[in-house]
């Protein structure tokens, strides 16, 4: 699965889960798309003062601070790392 051709994501990265979950992330400066199995989510770009590019929605945010994703869905926190595969 990706985005559609009119989201223009100039970036597409893999990251592997501890529960063996992939997510794929593709991203530009303003959003991103986060598309785990067959459901995706779409988030904006945040501005923050911490460490990491953020990037969010009303239940979701992504956190990527080198081969480190962050996935928050409060209470729920768990990290990925980045894989050669996207």
């Amino acid at each position: 699965m990706s985005s559609p051709w009119w989201e223009h994501y100039e970036i597409r990265e893999s990251f592997l889960c501890r529960d063996q979950r992939r997510l794929v992330v593709e991203r530009n400066d303003a959003q991103a798309s986060l598309i785990s199995g067959g459901s995706r989510a779409t988030l904006f770009r945040e501005t923050s003062p911490l460490p990491g590019v953020r990037y969010g929605n009303d239940n979701l945010r992504l956190i990527l601070r080198g081969d480190e994703l962050t996935v928050e869905r409060l209470p729920q926190r768990f990290s990925c790392f980045r894989t050669d595969q996207a």
